[in-house]
């Protein structure tokens, strides 16, 4: 008699067998068997072996309709034809010349127009960007302490690794081992959507703050939208104590045709854009006021990096910003995203379960609770259990709906109504399971 089984996470494991594999022998040569600790969960991450579309295959040969999409880095889909023709071509042309780029003059007078930003400046990486940005604004303001909140992610660099998922109930956690005192003394640690805590802060430092930079609609914890005029009240404070307002746009970037700045019609001192901007290959953007970005340069505020706009990517970025997330394809997924978010909503009313989803254009997060959470502090206490048991039986029915506890879903330009029926159909499914299988699985910051 064949035993039927209804734990989530043993489904997944069946479902795996050839991760698991990978996955042991990976990690005697690489710690837990990854390239970035975020792609780590229990009990083993899933090995991919190629994308098409809206679909991801793994190492077993099972099928996934993705939402992960590189983190958000892939709107345009996997694989899509125009960029692996674009690719093709610009192999041949040499894929990193040392000297400027020609094309690189088209892309930056594209970003200024788009994301209303006077001077750019190209690197590879989200982490790179914000890292340069904070320079930029310490060089431009002359002072040292920097403003940043809790539950939002700026990269991997030292300065700003401080309470992004801390575990702890703690004023100041930083997010990994290896990192002295003296260098995140410097970092401030605010609460989202609390004006006061913001306000506090400054008060306390006058004139000693440079710069206070945010993901303008934050994505490391779910997904959780600035309350009114919370974002207005921290320009309006900035112009009083003149200090930069940053915006890490790394992910909102792509969201809306011109970000999350030009969605709410504001307009920081600085942006970082990254991810979605070349259609999944590496490259970002430090963007800002001329007079602020003109402190870059030789003998002055340091700005360097052998593959910073390497031809491969100017030429990718070109042809994704200037063809395929053009603002008819963002309306697109967003009506996409707007329909899974419907799908979910009813689900909680048929389920009669304390369902919450929050939506942003293409991206979107559910939580099992009765309202959404305003900061990283309600986002803790929420039901990780039901979430746990819902995601393991989503990969085990061939849908990988987001990367974390902490991240949401994005549509691509590749994904079609199709995939969203056939995702919310498979929702159901797995929140039904979730009410009665919850998996009791530890929470860790995976910075």
């Amino acid at each position: 008699m064949v035993e039927l089984v209804s734990d989530p996470l043993k489904l997944y494991e069946l479902k795996t067998r050839k991760s698991k594999v990978l996955f042991e022998e990976a990690s005697s040569y690489m710690p837990f068997g990854v390239s970035s600790n975020y792609r780590c969960f229990e009990p083993y991450p899933i090995y991919l072996k190629r994308g098409k579309g809206s679909k991801v295959w793994d190492v077993d040969g099972n099928e996934y309709t993705d939402y992960i999409l590189g983190f958000g880095a892939l709107e345009v889909g996997h694989a899509h034809p125009r960029i692996v023709e674009e690719i093709r071509n610009a192999t041949e042309e040499s894929t990193i010349l040392g000297f400027e780029y020609e094309k690189t003059i088209e892309l930056a007078k594209i970003i200024r127009n788009r994301y209303n930003v006077d001077m750019v400046r190209f690197s590879s990486t989200g982490t790179e960007a914000t890292m340069h940005a904070i320079r930029i604004a310490r060089a431009y303001t002359k002072r040292k302490k920097i403003i940043k909140f809790e539950g939002h992610y700026h990269g991997s660099h030292d300065q700003v690794l401080l309470n992004i998922n801390p575990m702890k109930k703690e004023s100041r956690v930083p997010s990994s081992l290896g990192i002295p005192e003296e260098v995140l003394v410097n970092t401030l640690v605010a609460e989202w959507n609390n004006y006061e805590s913001v306000e506090k802060l400054v008060k306390a430092h006058p004139n000693d703050i440079a710069a206070i930079i945010m993901e303008p609609v934050a994505m490391n914890m779910g997904l959780i939208l600035p309350e009114k005029d919370f974002l207005k009240g921290i320009f309006d404070l900035a112009k009083e104590y003149n200090f930069l307002v940053i915006f890490d746009e790394v992910k909102t970037g792509g969201k809306f045709y011109s970000g999350a700045a030009g969605y709410y019609g504001l307009k920081p001192d600085l942006i970082t854009l990254a991810k979605s901007i070349a259609g999944g290959l590496p490259l970002s953007v430090i963007g800002g006021r001329k007079e602020v970005m003109s402190v870059i340069g030789p003998g002055s505020t340091a700005h360097g990096g052998t593959f910073n706009a390497n031809p491969l990517s100017i030429r990718v970025a070109l042809v994704t910003l200037k063809e395929i997330l053009t603002q008819q394809a963002l309306y697109k997924i967003s009506t996409l995203s707007e329909k899974l978010q419907k799908g979910y909503e009813d689900i909680a009313d048929d389920l009669d379960i304390d369902l919450t989803v929050v939506r942003w254009g293409p991206s979107g997060m559910i939580y099992f609770s009765e309202k959404a959470p305003k900061n990283y502090k309600e986002f803790m206490k929420l039901d990780f259990q039901t979430w746990f048991s819902y995601f393991y039986y989503m990969i085990y029915r061939d849908i990988l709906p987001m990367a974390g506890f902490n991240e949401q879903w994005t549509i691509s330009i590749a994904h079609t109504e199709d995939d969203i029926i056939d995702h919310i159909e498979k929702a159901e499914e797995a929140i039904k399971v979730a009410k009665n299988e919850k998996l009791n699985l530890d929470l860790f910051e995976a910075f």
